[in-house]
């Protein structure tokens, strides 16, 4: 019956609206409307043919369109670690050229690196030049 998928395509795309998913239920929303209007033009009648066409379409357009749709919407480029690069930080041990120590950022403790020339002291104010998984590159600021 093509108003089931129809029903049920606009209740997938209510529940990308309702939900900060990122623009995943959104495909498989088109999907089953796309698959809802092949049914009641009469091109799609088969239950396996219309369940086959909707993985189809919903799979592909996954594929091909959420990660330019979320570069297009600004939602795909840095993550929130990204944001740390160019904050101050206070190194909570000593940390010598190319050592690894301990720093304070935004109230948490991190691991850290020195990537300056100079050595960085306890209390000294460093800036993050770059985030390496949970590790932060300091240099003195």
């Amino acid at each position: 019956m093509w108003w089931y998928w129809i029903i049920g395509g606009l209740a997938l795309a209510a529940i990308e609206l309702a939900t900060p998913g990122g623009f995943f239920v959104i495909f498989f929303a088109i999907a089953a409307i796309v698959v809802g209007s092949l049914a009641l033009a009469g091109f799609v009648q088969a239950a396996w043919l219309q369940w086959l066409l909707f993985s189809v379409v919903a799979l592909v357009g996954l594929g091909l369109f959420r990660k330019p749709l979320l570069g297009r919407m600004g939602l795909g480029g840095a993550t929130e670690m990204d944001t740390l690069v160019g904050e101050v930080a206070i190194a909570t041990s000593s940390m010598q050229p190319g050592e690894h120590g301990r720093a304070e950022l935004r109230g948490s403790g991190w691991s850290a690196r020195n990537v300056d020339t100079l050595s960085l002291a306890i209390g000294q104010r460093c800036r993050v030049v770059a985030v390496q998984g949970l590790m932060l590159d300091l240099r003195q600021e």
